[in-house]
């Protein structure tokens, strides 16, 4: 190592041209050498471990179950009765068509309409909410009594968030708020804390603050929070 004094008075020294490459060189080559070593240990050890970088530092997807339990949302109209019925759950197509990239595991409950819902039904909801391996959770339900079936489930679990929804026009009507709906409740679930909410026009309510208002057909908070 060459001292303050040395470097000075070589290159204050014209004809120490040989002399000051030469220091040059000497004092930037452990520089290069450390950057060598960098390089190596970078295709030594980094390189081989890389494809396990994701599973060690990322959270893996969130899966969301949807229970499928009728209601008007999945209502299908009879054109030679004239009366609406069920088939299976629109839940499938509509995720196709909105383009849905969220993995989802769908099951349906039940296809009843929410003012024949039991005390049974509603219990069977309830278990299967706890049970599941989901933490996120949307029931697609009527909505006359979706608001007893979220203080039924509330009643009992608050360690995942479960978010229910539905439609005031069938799906298969071509302008049903339905879709809407869904697509909100799905980002709900995905982001808010645990506990049990209503997604309905494009707002969440909290389960005991929100009710269906029948004159209008929106729902609403019982009162302002805050």
């Amino acid at each position: 190592m060459i001292s303050k004094p040395e470097e000075e008075s070589i290159l204050e020294n014209p004809y120490s041209e040989y002399f000051y490459y030469s220091y040059k060189i000497r004092k930037y080559a452990g520089a290069f050498v450390f950057l060598a070593r960098v390089l190596l240990l970078y295709h030594l050890v980094y390189l081989p471990i890389l494809p396990s970088f994701p599973s060690i530092f990322l959270s893996p997807a969130m899966t969301v179950r949807i229970f499928a339990t009728g209601g008007t949302f999945d209502k299908t109209y009879d054109f030679i009765r004239g009366e609406l019925f069920f088939e299976d759950s629109q839940v499938p197509e509509m995720l196709r068509l909105g383009r849905n990239t969220v993995e989802v595991r769908l099951r349906t409950l039940m296809m009843i309409d929410s003012l024949d819902m039991s005390d049974e039904d509603r219990k069977l909801i309830v278990h299967n909410c706890r049970t599941c391996e989901e933490d996120h959770v949307i029931i697609t339900h009527g909505t006359d009594t979706m608001v007893e079936t979220a203080r039924a489930i509330a009643a009992e679990i608050n360690h995942k968030t479960i978010v229910v929804t539905g439609a005031m026009i069938p799906y298969r009507f071509g302008s049903s708020d339905g879709f809407f709906n869904l697509g909100a409740a799905l980002a709900f679930a995905q982001t808010l804390p645990p506990g049990v909410y209503i997604a309905m026009n494009g707002r969440y309510f909290n389960w005991d603050n929100v009710r269906k208002n029948r004159q209008t057909g929106f729902f609403e908070e019982l009162r302002r929070e805050g």
